[in-house]
């Protein structure tokens, strides 16, 4: 295939994403504006609409209206349908619904299958797909069966409802919980903060949807012969234990002191895990210090990993990071990850997106705050968890206006999609040229 006309079909792959996230979206929020999706019966408002189908296609959890108490069994089924389709991302839920009605699957579609999933290569990507599909509804229905007999002693029949909406919307990193009722909104898991089974359930839903789904297909292929792992499996698997025991660590010394040793454990854990980028909470954020706040804020950004249901900057991105910054001290002119050399390619790209992340979760919060005159600090955080994907508030998202709505929707909408993906879409390739300018050096640092 000519190169210029496979990276014309690469152009149309990243705006397909785009396009498919949006009419998602919209499509979404039609059917939450319908009087059978609200509990009383009465047609949701579009900002509300919109604000909950983008937070659940883009799996946030950020609500402005608590998901148990104002949206009926209808609006609930549809925000997880739409956390479904969100984790899976839209690409691969399209593909699915192609190889189940037996239609082909095109090479433009394989491309979009692949950026979707961040694989490789187009080589095998619908058996990819196909193992993705098989293993994330066996983990929920897994999650589900573990959880329910606890739903079941206090709800009753309703908790098989629970449980499979908890396991979906944990695994998927969306966040949204049906625990709140009339009075007492926006509770999310503070009243389980003890409960042993499922605290280890949703942390390990949330671990393993967000390692990615070619760590998966590793683990399958190789088992424990780690050395046979691709080295970006290798990266985020020490990523993740790294950015969840020493947050852990920080959590358990510092910010649970007053709570029992078992459950400050269990807090100190789930905290740590679910930042990145779930949503959940077991404890009070409001009442956590500043630092603590700050260090929730950094693992939001961080988020999940590539070509999985978490959003944020990544776990490779910010490995990519670190191991440049080495390669800056040693004086070495590739940056090295296990024994492998990092393509320069890449360094430009991680630096690309961390700027990026930064610029949307600081202007943002810079432009909530002017609007709603709130304090940065809390304004920060909730841009952190709209840019982040995760979903975690102190409580600040349901009382904005219009406008400041919308800086989280569009935050929301760049953090799930991409924003990479989203210059992508827009930019042409026949824009680039060929030609270079003369080189000059400049002093750095």
């Amino acid at each position: 295939m000519p190169e210029a006309l496979r990276k014309k079909k690469r152009m149309t792959s990243f705006q397909g994403v785009i396009l498919g996230f949006a009419a998602i979206i919209l499509l979404g929020a039609c059917l939450l504006m319908l009087p059978l999706s609200s509990r009383m019966g009465t047609p949701a408002s579009f900002s509300d609409a919109l604000f909950t189908s983008t937070s659940a296609v883009c799996v946030t959890g950020l609500v402005v209206r608590d998901t148990a108490s104002y949206w009926s069994a209808f609006g609930q089924a549809v925000i997880l349908i739409l956390i479904q389709i969100g984790g899976l991302g839209v690409v691969t839920v399209a593909a699915s619904l192609a190889l189940l009605s037996g239609r082909k699957i095109s090479l433009l579609q394989r491309s979009a299958m692949q950026e979707a999933v961040a694989a490789p290569k187009v080589g095998g990507i619908v058996r990819l797909t196909g193992f993705i599909l098989r293993a994330t509804f066996a983990m929920e229905l897994l999650g589900a069966l573990a959880m329910l007999p606890v739903f079941w002693s206090e709800f009753g029949p309703g908790g098989i409802w629970r449980a499979v909406f908890h396991s979906v919307s944990a695994f998927c990193n969306a966040g949204f919980d049906l625990m709140g009722s009339a009075g007492r909104e926006f509770v999310s898991l503070t009243g389980r903060a003890g409960d042993p089974l499922v605290n280890v359930v949703v942390m390990l839903l949330i671990i393993v949807g967000g390692i990615g789904f070619l760590t998966w297909d590793d683990v399958r292929s190789n088992g424990l012969r780690l050395k046979r792992y691709r080295m970006q499996s290798k990266v985020i698997l020490a990523m993740t234990g790294i950015l969840i025991a020493v947050p852990a660590l920080y959590f358990y010394f510092f910010e649970f002191a007053e709570l029992p040793r078992g459950e400050r454990m269990l807090s100190a854990l789930f905290q740590a895990v679910t930042p990145r980028t779930a949503g959940f909470n077991t404890q009070d954020l409001t009442a956590v210090s500043s630092r603590g706040q700050g260090v929730l804020i950094a693992l939001m950004l961080i988020g999940g990993s590539p070509g999985s249901t978490a959003g944020g900057m990544k776990t490779t991105t910010v490995a990519v990071l670190v191991a440049n910054v080495l390669a800056v001290f040693q004086r070495r002119e590739d940056a090295r990850l296990f024994d492998r050399r990092i393509e320069d390619r890449a360094v430009r790209t991680a630096a690309t997106v961390l700027v990026m992340y930064l610029a949307l979760f600081y202007f943002g919060a810079l432009a909530i705050s002017a609007v709603e005159n709130l304090p940065m600090g809390a304004c920060l955080f909730e841009t952190a968890s709209a840019v982040g994907t995760v979903g975690l508030t102190l409580g600040i998202t349901p009382g904005l206006g219009l406008s400041s709505r919308c800086v989280l929707i569009a935050l929301m909408f760049l953090g799930r999609a991409g924003g990479l993906t989203l210059i992508y879409a827009a930019l042409s390739e026949g824009n680039r040229s060929a030609s270079r300018y003369p080189q000059e050096r400049i002093t750095i640092g």
